[in-house]
């Protein structure tokens, strides 16, 4: 007999899905059954926590363009996918969670693990979130689950009772009131019309000081994004999320945009006449120009996002690569160069203060210096994911990202505890290819250091076995520390923000991974080369100073006096920050 949840599987497989991210329990016994059965169809991954699954869908999704597909049993597994899920749905990921539920007959008589699972993901899967009660629906339960996912870059959930996933499966009878759904997707092919591309050609060639801002729905239009800057003589800044849609290389790239973002990029909003947008819903309106300074053209596939952080004179819905090749034949090439050759002398300027400032000495190490000591070494092709947290701070100004790398992080909800499972994702999508998770010990602490274990119990399948994690050994839950001071005036909460250390490189080697541990500068490049090159899995540690400063690429008079109010309230490492301050700001 073939049940409810080998149906599942099969119709999953036919959809073109590969594995599926999950742990088990016995909400989720009959799909596990079939996984087992199936497993020729669709590979299970286990991970140590449901949240992880999730995130692991969500990279998936990232990383392949295809749809991410989590599973966990009911009540408490079905909550924990929650974050995961969130992290989805603000990154506009498809991803689709299939979950556990008690015995239809139980349900509404409080009994065990019993959670409302319809309410309790109405919001993370708005779109579409649905219970089954009879073997027949299941076919259309998966078809639109899959398709609504890919269509609107959302989460999606089907609930499958314990019964029902035991249960014959059913073909649909031709009858009134049944469906009889199919497979597959093609996304369209959504460009604006002619006359609005007209429109935004007008705007684009009246400007003399262009800036682009790009995010992660110009990572397949690097080209089209390049050649819109040649011909309007622009800089680009990149949101977070757009990190790898053109290489830091370019010398009129900027560099990434906001609080963690250059100096460079927010020279080049405050100054420009004109702001072309692509694929990016950039939320921080202080470093975007003026109302009423620049006009703006901005292009992105879903209309909901248009015309909401700045005052668009065109607002153009498409796809940012089909898009751009029709806006390139409207534009004038620029003959007055000047305001590029600008942009180019202050990017050129700000890599040397970069380098300065990584090379300044610290206790002990300077974690600007981590990742510029990376940046040279990055492998062609590799795949880099990053934490929340200071961490991301350097990621997004001392990386330098070329061509043909990929990179993420959370964008949208800036969650704790990502980076480990994106890059455990991006090993099973490319097993060929080098990973690398930039992670800070609080968010190491938080769910890392457990998918270790998952690293060490699937690295021998990779062909390529190189996966690096890079811990940022502070003791500090250092941006949340720094935002403390700079934000409110508060000096440091130690009670709150110090970690206990723990030995991150010396748990890998225990579980047969490879660790090593440095705290001196001048053994990071030989570090990097370890890792670069060792044959299985490496933990990377690091032991930085957590009073190095993340300088904002403006600082305000409110940040000002707020970072005073902390140091004369007695921080406690008053006089390391003042230090380690007045070394970044004077370089």
């Amino acid at each position: 007999m073939n049940t409810v949840s080998d149906f599942l599987v099969q119709r999953l497989s036919d959809w073109g899905v590969k594995r599926i991210f999950g742990y088990p329990g016995d909400g989720i016994n009959g799909i596990m059954g079939a996984l087992n059965r199936g497993s020729d169809k669709l590979e299970f991954i286990q991970v140590r926590h449901e949240e992880i699954a999730a995130f692991m869908a969500c990279a998936h999704a990232k990383f392949t363009g295809e749809v991410g597909v989590c599973v966990a049993t009911s009540g408490p597994g079905a909550i924990h996918l929650l974050n995961g899920l969130y992290d989805a749905k603000l990154d506009h990921q498809p991803v689709v969670a299939i979950v556990g539920q008690q015995k239809r007959a139980a349900l509404g008589g409080n009994f065990l693990q019993e959670v409302d699972l319809v309410s309790l993901f109405k919001d993370v899967a708005h779109e579409y979130v649905h219970m089954a009660t009879t073997p027949a629906q299941m076919r259309h339960l998966i078809d639109r689950a899959m398709r609504i996912a890919q269509s609107e870059r959302t989460v999606c959930c089907i609930i499958v009772p314990n019964d029902i996933q035991e249960m014959e499966e059913e073909t649909p009878p031709h009858e009134h009131g049944t469906l009889h759904s199919g497979i597959g997707y093609q996304a369209p092919r959504t460009v604006p019309h002619s006359e609005d591309l007209q429109r935004a050609a007008e705007v684009l060639n009246a400007g003399d000081k262009v800036a682009m801002l790009i995010g992660a729905g110009a990572l397949h239009a690097t080209a089209e994004v390049l050649e819109v800057a040649e011909l309007l003589g622009a800089g680009i800044a990149k949101a977070l999320l757009g990190k790898a849609a053109v290489p830091d290389d370019i010398p009129f790239v900027t560099g990434s945009i906001g609080l963690l973002g250059t100096k460079p990029s927010y020279e080049m909003m405050m100054n420009c006449d004109t702001l072309l947008m692509v694929g990016s819903g950039f939320p921080y309106s202080e470093f975007l120009p003026e109302e009423g300074q620049a006009r703006g053209v901005q292009i992105d596939i879903n209309g909901r996002m248009l015309g909401i952080r700045y005052p668009m004179e065109v607002n153009l819905i498409g796809d940012s690569a089909q898009t751009l090749k029709s806006l390139i034949p409207l534009l004038d090439k620029k003959e007055d160069r000047s305001w590029q050759h600008t942009i180019k002398k202050q990017v050129a300027e700000w890599w040397k203060t970069l380098e300065e400032r990584a090379m300044e000495a610290a206790e002990p190490v300077n974690p600007q210096r981590v990742f510029w000591e990376l940046s040279p070494r990055l492998p062609d092709n590799c795949i880099i994911s990053c934490d929340s947290g200071s961490a991301a701070n350097w990621y997004a100004r001392d990386l330098k990202i070329r061509s043909g790398m990929m990179a993420s992080l959370s964008g949208g909800l800036a969650t704790m505890g990502p980076a480990v499972p994106y890059a455990i994702a991006a090993k099973f999508a490319y097993p060929e290819r080098v990973a690398i998770a930039l992670v800070g010990d609080g968010a190491m602490q938080m769910n890392g250091i457990n998918e270790l274990i998952t690293i060490g119990k699937y690295w021998q399948r990779w062909s390529d076995p190189r996966l690096v994690v890079m811990v940022l050994n502070n003791r500090d839950l250092n941006q949340v520390t720094w935002e403390q001071r700079a934000m409110v005036g508060d000096p440091k909460f130690e009670a709150s923000q110090d970690l206990p250390n723990f030995p991150y490189a010396r748990f890998a080697e225990m579980i047969g991974l490879q660790g090593l541990c440095i705290d001196r500068p001048e053994q990071l490049a030989e570090a990097w080369d370890r890792a670069l090159s060792a044959d299985r899995p490496m933990v990377l540690e690091v032991y930085t100073d957590p009073n190095v400063p993340p300088l904002p690429p403006h600082i305000t008079f409110d940040q000002a006096r707020a970072y005073t109010s902390a140091i004369l309230q007695g921080d406690p490492d008053s006089a390391a920050i003042i230090k380690a301050s007045f070394k970044q700001l004077f370089t």
